[in-house]
């Protein structure tokens, strides 16, 4: 019976760290995608220029050879940096500012409107 539940206690955390590591994977290519454009585009155009140069040498695959290498550093760092988290023991639902991916978005302000201060102060008499 005891080593049936610490088996059972032992497969639950791995499914957890897996599940973590997972979420990790997703918001830092999420994060990646959205608020890193700015250096996908760096990366995009050094990118092109080192396919224009490997163009001369390797004629058929340059293009191949530059795009699989970005695309591969970037997977694996994200891999990396996912694994870094994990092992850590940081999860996402720690993370304050990982709010819209559990659901739980920032709260609503209230309105104001323009005319508000001017007539906000009038009284009838």
């Amino acid at each position: 019976m005891q080593l049936t539940q610490q088996q059972s206690l032992t497969q639950n955390q791995l499914v957890a760290v897996f599940k973590s590591f997972l979420i990790w994977c997703f918001t830092l290519t999420v994060c990646l995608l959205v608020v890193g454009f700015p250096v996908v585009a760096i990366m995009t155009a050094v990118v092109s220029l080192l396919a224009i140069a490997l163009q001369s040498v390797l004629p058929m695959s340059g293009v191949l050879v530059a795009a699989g290498s970005m695309i591969s550093i970037n997977v694996f760092a994200i891999f990396l940096i996912s694994a870094a988290l994990t092992l850590r023991g940081i999860h996402p639902q720690q993370v304050s500012w990982l709010r819209w991916l559990h659901g739980k978005g920032t709260l609503k302000q209230t309105a104001q409107f323009a005319a508000c201060p001017i007539a906000c102060d009038l009284t009838r008499e």
